[in-house]
């Protein structure tokens, strides 16, 4: 049986996240078992999915939203892989990626994946978010997040926030990174790039989680 270590308990406003992860004594996954978790990402390649785009497009478009630049998180992708998308709407290219942990619904460590809208569930939630005014919190910057779908329409009273943690790394890895509590968090290198966007966005970003 693979043991899993507990990482960190975070607060983040009124919400609480755990974060768990393998410790590195484990075996690196084989490609057959890294396959079976998710597709991999080969570097630079753009994974999103035309019916993902157009139902994007198609909202930015009708709403008050960057019409530039996006994020997607497929969370199809093994953990290890960059599956947290920086999209250039208009060039359909794109421009950045990074790893995003995925949430373990409560469980000492989740396998596979299952997604919740229901408060306290501690599970992903799938859909649209309108990324909000950003706050600091226990582990620095957090950006609220407004759950647009109603998949999604708990994200607020979840407490489920975009920022970052140590646990996550910035380049690939064979083996499943830490996870969360449903909240979308990336490495701290990464969240700052996230940030150049989203600040001087005179519009919303939106995010789009989707499996």
């Amino acid at each position: 049986m693979k043991y899993k270590l507990l990482l960190a308990t975070c607060i983040a406003g009124l919400g609480v996240f755990s974060f768990v992860v393998q410790p590195y004594s484990l075996p690196v996954l084989s490609k057959s078992a890294a396959a079976s978790a998710g597709k991999s990402l080969p570097p630079g390649k753009p994974v999103i999915a035309d019916k993902h785009l157009m139902l994007v497009k198609e909202f930015v478009n009708q709403n008050s939203y960057n019409r530039e630049i996006c994020f997607f998180i497929d969370m199809s992708l093994a953990s290890g892989s960059k599956r947290f998308f920086i999209y250039d709407l208009q060039k359909d290219s794109t421009t950045d990626a990074g790893l995003v942990t995925h949430g373990n619904c409560y469980q000492y460590w989740l396998e596979g994946r299952k997604y919740s809208n229901e408060v306290g569930s501690g599970c992903t939630s799938l859909g649209k978010y309108k990324i909000g005014t950003p706050y600091y919190g226990k582990f620095g910057l957090a950006y609220k997040l407004y759950g647009l779908d109603k998949t999604n329409n708990n994200a607020l009273k979840r407490f489920v926030v975009m920022h970052s943690h140590a646990c996550v790394p910035d380049e690939e890895t064979k083996e499943d990174i830490c996870q969360s509590n449903g909240c979308p968090t990336v490495s701290p290198s990464f969240l700052e790039k996230l940030r150049a966007i989203v600040d001087k966005s005179n519009k919303p970003v939106l995010l789009y989680i989707y499996e």
